[in-house]
């Protein structure tokens, strides 16, 4: 049996959708019916489910993006710091296998040798690397929460994406921004993403921390040429002239841009196509739909 917390979210409902579509046992959670913010509660309700794994695709992000975290410390410290903490004591006394969607937003740029960031480098966007936004902040704190955990895969997600007209997806989001900022970034195909993740515990992956992020990178100029190769839009896309225009005319906190390396997740067998395969064909099911 699995238990999904999480499960009205856009991760978590996705979750859901391929465990049940895959014949699998699962328990969709939503807040609104389980307080699993208290450890007793989660703890009584994952041993009436004779729970087998669980996932934790709960967090706080913001809407319509970060800058709202600015204004809900409180909530987002809670659902990305101190619940992932409540869940590992929980599983781990009832010895449970688990998975903690996490992100990659908790790093900047690139490494110093100019190669993507691995699982053990040190956060550079976070609370002790500042400056950061308060979202990151929270996320690298979760992880840190989550060091030495038992039985426990941490999934690091960064920007999802497929072809569901969705404002949550980054093609869409692309679509109905007035003006973009050029970045280079990994990125994750939320479909894969999730595939992958599942499979961690079907083939008995050894747990640990993972970037379930596409191999590769992408600019946003590339992406949005992509958009126009694949019949997507003929948009012209606007971009701000810098990061310090973006800051002050579209932002209220720092955005982490980053790219990270996917080499522990592709030698485990859980890595996903390249960014470009991936981008490309996603652009073609939305350009397909938006003629039908």
């Amino acid at each position: 049996m699995y238990v999904v917390l999480g499960a009205s979210g856009y991760i978590g409902s996705k979750f859901c959708n391929d465990l049940h579509s895959s014949g699998c046992e699962v328990v969709d959670v939503s807040r609104k019916e389980i307080d699993y913010t208290n450890g007793f509660v989660l703890k009584e309700f994952l041993k009436s489910q004779n729970t087998r794994f669980l996932i934790n695709a709960a967090g706080y992000t913001g809407k319509p993006n970060v800058d709202a975290c600015e204004l809900a410390k409180a909530d987002c410290l809670m659902g990305n710091a101190v619940l992932p903490g409540i869940i590992r004591e929980v599983c781990e006394d009832l010895k449970l296998s688990w998975g903690h969607v996490s992100s990659g937003c908790i790093y900047s740029g690139r490494r110093p040798d100019g190669a993507g960031w691995k699982e053990d480098d040190v956060p550079n966007f976070s609370f002790r690397s500042p400056p950061c936004s308060f979202y990151s902040g929270t996320k690298a704190l979760g992880e840190e929460v989550l060091d030495g955990a038992e039985n426990c895969y941490i999934w690091r997600m960064r920007i999802p994406f497929n072809e569901e007209r969705s404002p949550r997806n980054y093609l869409q989001k692309l679509l109905n921004y007035d003006s973009l900022l050029e970045a280079e970034n990994s990125v994750s195909h939320l479909d894969e993403f999730v595939q992958k993740c599942l499979e961690c515990f079907d083939k008995e992956v050894e747990p640990g921390i993972f970037n379930m992020t596409n191999p590769g990178s992408t600019t946003t100029r590339q992406v949005t040429a992509w958009m126009h190769e694949q019949g997507l839009t003929n948009k012209l896309f606007k971009f701000f002239e810098d990061e310090e225009q973006f800051m002050n005319k579209a932002a209220k906190t720092p955005r982490s841009n980053c790219v990270l390396d996917t080499t522990k997740a592709q030698k485990a067998g859980i890595g996903m196509r390249t960014v470009g395969e991936a981008m490309r064909e996603s652009m073609g099911k939305m350009a397909e739909a938006s003629t039908v």
